[in-house]
């Protein structure tokens, strides 16, 4: 049975060689761990602390950059709404394909479910259409029903992106997630290899030819 994570589908989207390097012939590539070491720091933070735990100590361990962020996120109307789950794994089956990823969080309020997304980074440029929202949003709403929203909550600049749930999203996402997964069954290698920009700041480029 085929299962795929929404960074299997984005990294499919963006290049189907570093698809084919990284998940079907399985080559793990070393990356810079500072880079996503502010985030993860957050989110283990921000776990703990919906959780319930004592995290005084975590937090006096801040530097002053991530105290900043991390007082704006608990700050944030949506994170502060009624706690579901943490760090939580949800998947669907679309057609013939299983999908699905862990949640940052899902609260709820009176209204509706909300899941959220802490980004210390950029949020996607297309929240609507990210794979992420797409596949989370079809997971969540199998359990949880279509009064579902989704919240990309930009540290960087204190703001929040939200994308909510209706019933034509579900048909075209479902559409748009079985016609990706379809073409994944089929990759081959590929012979020839156009490089661009992007190549550069890709962990495989030494390898990818």
């Amino acid at each position: 049975m085929n299962s795929f994570s929404p960074n299997m589908l984005k990294t499919f989207k963006s290049c189907r060689q570093k698809y084919f390097l990284k998940y079907i012939q399985q080559i793990t590539m070393p990356q810079q761990a500072s880079f996503f070491e502010k985030g993860k720091k957050i989110h283990a933070l921000a776990n703990y602390y919906l959780r319930g735990d004592n995290i005084s100590k975590l937090e006096k361990a801040l530097n002053k950059d991530e105290q900043s962020i991390w007082n704006i996120l608990k700050q944030n109307e949506y994170f502060q709404k009624e706690y579901i789950k943490s760090e939580y794994n949800l998947s669907c089956k679309i057609g013939d394909f299983w999908i699905g990823g862990r949640l940052d969080a899902l609260v709820k309020d009176s209204s509706a479910y909300y899941i959220l997304d802490y980004k210390t980074g950029q949020i996607p440029k297309n929240p609507e259409y990210d794979f992420q929202t797409m596949v989370y949003l079809l997971s969540a709403s199998k359990k949880f029903g279509n009064n579902i929203n989704f919240v990309y909550i930009d540290l960087k600049n204190n703001q929040n992106c939200i994308v909510k749930f209706t019933e034509e999203k579900q048909k075209e996402y479902e559409k748009l997630i079985s016609e990706i997964c379809e073409q994944i069954k089929n990759i081959q290698p590929q012979e020839e290899i156009e490089h661009s920009k992007i190549c550069e700041f890709c962990e495989y480029k030494k390898i990818c030819k």
